[in-house]
């Protein structure tokens, strides 16, 4: 699994003129996956963003978590994280997950975070979805999955 974790301050997703999701602050991920993802590299990278302490405390040091300031997860899927640009200059999508396997872990990704205690909105699965958000910093934090689970 890959993830782009970008700190918002308030995100949105609107499909054919309609807002499908939004959130205030908290996280946009934006989340692809590929063919060997599994619940343990799901799980592994929900950790990841649920405990990424990139939140400024009193003393403007990045310190808090999503929880410590009560935010939310506004989840897009996201397979073209999974381009293969190595050769010309049209973008190969080969490593990205087959439409079924990534709907079905795009699911359960947003369900873990949902279990972490987070409020979870999200995109439309497979629909041309116009993302709007407002980076806060900005901060911008790229997350691979290991499926190596730890403490």
């Amino acid at each position: 699994m890959r993830a782009v974790v970008q700190r918002v301050s308030s995100a949105s997703v609107t499909v054919d003129g309609q807002v499908v999701g939004q959130i205030e602050r908290g996280f946009l991920v934006l989340a692809g996956f590929t063919h060997t993802d599994d619940e343990a590299s799901i799980i592994w990278a929900v950790r990841k963003i649920a405990g990424l302490r990139v939140f400024e405390d009193g003393d403007g040091k990045m310190n808090l978590s999503l929880a410590d300031v009560r935010g939310a997860v506004l989840a897009v899927s996201q397979f073209t994280l999974y381009a293969d640009i190595t050769k010309g200059r049209r973008p190969a999508f080969t490593a990205a997950a087959r439409p079924e396997v990534a709907t079905r872990l795009f699911d359960r990704f947003c369900q873990l975070l949902e279990m972490e205690g987070l409020p979870v909105s999200r995109g439309v699965f497979g629909a041309k979805m116009e993302v709007s958000l407002v980076n806060d910093g900005p901060v911008t934090i790229i997350v691979e999955g290991s499926g190596t689970i730890s403490g």
